[in-house]
This record gives C-alpha cells, structure tokens and sequence, in this order.
C-alpha cells in the first residue's frame, strides 16, 4: 500500500502561482512514475501532467505545459506540480497518484495509476 499526501492548496487570486506537493513513503516513491490530476466540480477527472522514475515528464496541453512545472526528488520522497498565471478554471482539487506497474511511463489514464492520495483543494478567485 502506498499512501499519498498531496499539500499546498488553498485561495489563490487569478494570476498567481502556487506550489503543490506530494509526499509518498520511502523507496517506493523512487521507483514509481508519478502523475498529477484534477477534478473540478461536476467534472471528469482530467490529467494535468506526469514525470516518470527517471525525471521523463509529460503535460497535459502545450498550453498547460506553459504555466506548469512537474517536479520531483527522490532524495526527499516528494512530487511537487508549481502552477503559474493561474485562472479561475484552474479551480479543482488536485491530486497525486502513483504508477506501480510502469515506472518508467507518463501515462495520462487514470486508470494506469494505482494508488492516489486524497487530494488538495486549489480555488483561483479574485
């Protein structure tokens, strides 16, 4: 079992930044592939971005891409996701996952992912 503990959430007014992270146990964060989603209210769960074992990362949209960081460090067990000119459709509770069976991959399926933590709440709002 793997559990995950995603942090930094909270009120974020349009046009700011913030720094989401992810904390897993030991050796086995090191060796998964890590992906962050979002949900919105009354929304499917929609794949922001994902970074494999070895640092290979993946984004959603280019446009996403532009205002996004994935990160990870192995060393410190920690996923983090930095989101920059935030919108208000950034709105959503983010969360973290873990891909067991393919570290070496940056799926964007929800279903590839086997464990999740239980997600922060980010609302952008003036």
């Amino acid at each position: 079992q793997v559990q995950l503990v995603e942090s930094g959430g909270g009120l974020v007014r349009p046009g700011g930044s913030v720094r989401l992270s992810c904390t897993g146990p030991g050796s086995t964060f090191s060796n998964n592939a890590m992906g962050w989603f979002r949900q919105a209210l009354g929304k499917e769960r929609e794949f922001v971005a994902a970074i494999s074992r070895t640092g290979v990362k993946r984004y959603n949209t280019d446009s996403m891409k532009a205002r996004l960081i994935i990160s990870r460090d192995n060393a410190k067990n920690t996923l983090s996701l930095e989101i920059y000119s935030l919108k208000p459709e950034d709105t959503a509770v983010y969360y973290c996952a873990a891909d067991v069976a393919y570290g070496g991959g940056t799926s964007n399926l929800p279903a590839a992912y086997d464990y999740w933590g239980q997600g922060t709440q980010l609302t952008v709002s003036s």
